[in-house]
């Protein structure tokens, strides 16, 4: 894909933070857009403020924990855009805290919307893509959690380390098809992740106010390396455009990396050493 000029794109967890701001990058950039969010309210404002400032677009109230409320994102999306192009599964919460520590509801939320929330995004949309013959992209958030585990962040690593493998893995399958497929694992951003997570999570099992899900959530960069979000929703339309599979906007995550394939990659000296021969 070569420019956002007259492309259609629906963005998941749209009516903020990283959604919103690459929703608003991919508009100023020439695209129309369908932005999904479980917040109706702020779904609305933000879709009214992208509006005021003169770009096409439009809202779809949508849990993507559910996968027929994504196929009817998908129906909406392509009755409002005519043609979908790019598709970003964004939307995710998280919960912090040990592993020993997690209920058997926090493994069912986090996975329900950081994980399934993908795969629901990849059934209800890749099939059409494929029969439009048009090519297009597909992007997800994922994190610097689904590449390097981080005490704390277990549950939410399990979730978006499958992210990482559904991405990978779409890549290799689509790529003849002309569809390319981006997966964004970033740091520490300027956004309301961990707010906004107790907040919906205390609407979705009708409390007055959500449990302490934020824990500890392990070492994290220092604040100067905190990314705005609209510096991550530049890097990741610059990536669309280029067909770069992973979008790493955190030079500090470099390090972490290249250790971990390096531990990979000694495992095989250590089991020679040890008279492993197969």
């Amino acid at each position: 894909m070569d420019t956002f000029e007259g492309r259609g794109a629906v963005v998941t967890g749209g009516a903020s933070g990283i959604g919103l701001a690459t929703a608003t990058e991919f508009a100023r950039r020439g695209a129309r857009l369908v932005l999904a969010d479980v917040d109706k309210p702020a779904l609305e404002q933000a879709v009214q403020r992208l509006r005021a400032e003169g770009f096409d677009a439009n809202g779809v109230t949508c849990d993507v924990r559910h996968l027929d409320e994504v196929i009817h994102l998908a129906d909406e999306a392509f009755n409002l855009l005519g043609q979908v192009d790019i598709v970003f599964s964004n939307a995710g919460i998280v919960v912090a805290g040990p592993l020993v520590a997690m209920t058997h509801e926090d493994w069912r939320w986090v996975i329900d919307i950081d994980l399934w929330g993908s795969i629901h995004a990849v059934e209800a949309f890749v099939p059409r893509l494929l029969e439009q013959g048009a090519g297009g992209h597909v992007a997800f958030t994922a994190s610097f959690a689904g590449l390097v585990p981080n005490a704390g962040l277990g549950a939410y690593g399990v979730a978006k380390y499958g992210v990482v493998g559904l991405a990978e893995t779409l890549a290799r399958e689509v790529k003849d098809n002309g569809i390319g497929v981006s997966v964004l694992c970033p740091m520490v951003v300027e956004t309301k992740l961990v707010s906004n997570s107790e907040r919906i999570r205390g609407a979705d099992y009708g409390m007055d106010s959500a449990p302490d899900i934020t824990g500890d959530m392990g070492p994290l960069p220092a604040q100067d390396q905190t990314l705005g979000v609209d510096d991550v929703a530049r890097l990741t339309a610059d990536a669309i455009l280029a067909n770069r599979l992973y979008v790493l906007p955190h030079e500090a995550a470099r390090t972490s990396i290249r250790r971990r394939f390096e531990r990979l990659d000694r495992t095989f000296d250590d089991q020679l050493a040890e008279g492993w021969k197969h």
